[in-house]
């Protein structure tokens, strides 16, 4: 029933009905099938569209609650040169974004090959359209238990941002974590498939709050043996 309803979606939109990629391996607590992940997720990157998208739609099929962000001023997609990129407000739906890149056979053929189309269709069959971080009200953010950023000047402007606002009435502990990714749908990929086996061991935690600098220490040393990027993790209350 929710495929058809999704069909119908992309079909108003002239968009092919998109797939949502396959669950990656890893190793789901026992009653993810039987119910939602009691932890709530976000995944932030700049323009909402490339990293924190691929982990949204990672964590999503593996049966857990998460939502998408982008913290730059606009949505910024590769154009034909290094010094025209295609440029959008946040808000705008991905389907118009589509359709924009779209409007000749030339730029059709231009930003499929580069992949910006691909990015286009993936997002509008995930939600309507980017969500800006610091837009967003404190209710909303607040309630995620995990925010991962996947580049530090991200996780820096999200601390920044939760340092800003008024604290709310439950007042409570969001975990900041900082997942390096340079920005390409390759890399993306790889990342989205870490950041779902750093969100398996956080949401098996029994107290969060107390076990989680241990096992974010814990998943750095035994994970990222192939980098020497540190993982980043800060406690924010809001």
């Amino acid at each position: 029933h929710h495929h058809q309803q999704q069909q119908r979606i992309n079909n108003k939109m002239n968009i092919p009905g998109l797939h949502r990629p396959s669950t990656p391996p890893g190793m789901p607590p026992p009653s993810a099938h039987r119910q939602p992940s009691k932890l709530s997720f976000g995944t932030v990157c700049s323009s909402n569209i490339n990293r924190s998208m691929e982990a949204h739609v990672v964590l999503q099929n593996a049966g857990m609650r998460v939502e998408s962000y982008g913290t730059g001023s606009q949505v910024r997609l590769p154009g034909k040169s290094a010094m025209e990129p295609q440029i959008f407000k946040f808000g705008t739906p991905y389907s118009e974004m589509y359709k924009s890149l779209a409007v000749t056979p030339e730029d059709e053929a231009f930003f499929s090959h580069n992949g910006v189309l691909q990015l286009c269709k993936r997002g509008s069959s995930v939600k309507l359209a980017p969500q800006r971080w610091q837009d967003m009200p404190s209710k909303a953010v607040q309630k995620h238990d995990v925010v991962i950023a996947f580049e530090e000047r991200i996780y820096d402007a999200v601390i920044e941002d939760l340092q800003t606002r008024e604290p709310t009435e439950d007042f409570k502990a969001i975990h900041v974590i900082c997942l390096d990714t340079k920005d390409n749908p390759h890399e993306a990929k790889l990342q989205g498939r870490v950041a779902l086996e750093l969100c398996w061991i956080l949401e098996q935690t029994k107290d969060l709050d107390m076990e989680a600098p241990e096992l974010v220490e814990q998943f750095q040393e035994e994970q990222m043996t192939h980098t020497q990027i540190k993982v980043l993790h800060q406690i924010c209350y809001l």
